[in-house]
């Protein structure tokens, strides 16, 4: 069968072949919408608070299954388990804590810029409630100069 013959039974064999490559443009727009969603949320998917802590030379503290963090920014707001908590409220959690585990260990994370009165508060109320485990959570870092 020649060309011709395929022309005269009425296969049209002119005009636009069927296009073979991929269109990337679509896929390009896809993925920069998605770096551009990811951009966005990243800085908003870190956990934690930023709080200032005091450096000394210390070992970083692990949370085991009986034990509580409790922490106090500069702000003065309390976090236990980095979930905010009133004053009252942490009462409560720290006297149901030695209720049913008088051993739990409390990790204290304070600011550097919170004064020594209101730590001591703090370290009273955690002994109020049945709870005598206390431990304070320090940067690794130097330990500052004695003066000595």
């Amino acid at each position: 069968m020649s060309f011709g013959q395929l022309e005269r039974d009425g296969f049209d064999t002119g005009g636009a072949t069927p296009m073979s490559d991929i269109n990337v443009t679509p896929l390009v727009d896809v993925m920069l919408v998605l770096l551009v969603i990811f951009m966005v949320t990243a800085p908003l998917m870190v956990s934690g608070l930023k709080i200032d802590l005091p450096q000394a030379q210390a070992t970083v503290p692990v949370k085991t299954a009986g034990s509580v963090s409790v922490v106090l920014d500069r702000e003065l707001r309390l976090f236990v388990d980095e979930r905010p908590t009133a004053l009252d409220a942490l009462e409560r959690q720290l006297t149901e804590l030695a209720r049913t585990d008088p051993d739990t260990e409390v990790l204290l994370r304070v600011d550097a810029a919170v004064p020594y009165g209101r730590v001591a508060t703090l370290i009273g109320q955690v002994q109020a409630a049945g709870l005598s485990r206390i431990g304070f959570v320090a940067e690794p870092g130097a330990a500052p100069a004695t003066g000595r």
